[in-house]
């Protein structure tokens, strides 16, 4: 249990880079917005009202984060929670498919 399986669409080589959990791409957009505003980690914390420790685990991608958690960052970055989805939208798909990975 809690293995993962990763599937290689038809149409791809098997070397192809995994797509990105959700999470992950989240947190590099934030991560990404907060270095374009030259602002710190614990700047944007305090702001939201996230602990420090949870927005660097967000971050990272090693947290789902709820829409409420979604709402204050990005609102502490000045961005609209449909801002954020349409950038991360957007470096989704100008990405190639890769395999699809699977936690079993």
């Amino acid at each position: 249990m809690g293995e993962l399986i990763a599937f290689p669409p038809r149409d791809q080589p098997d070397q192809a880079e995994p797509e990105p959990l959700w999470r992950e791409a989240v947190g590099r957009e934030l991560r990404d917005e907060r270095h374009r505003q030259e602002r710190t980690l614990a700047d944007v914390a305090e702001e939201s009202g996230v602990s420090t420790q949870y927005l660097s685990e967000v971050e990272r991608g090693r947290k789902e984060p709820s829409s409420e958690i979604l709402g204050a960052v990005s609102g502490a970055l000045g961005l609209r929670l449909v801002d954020l989805t349409t950038r991360i939208s957007r470096s989704l798909v100008s990405r190639p498919a890769g395999p699809l990975a699977l936690a079993a």
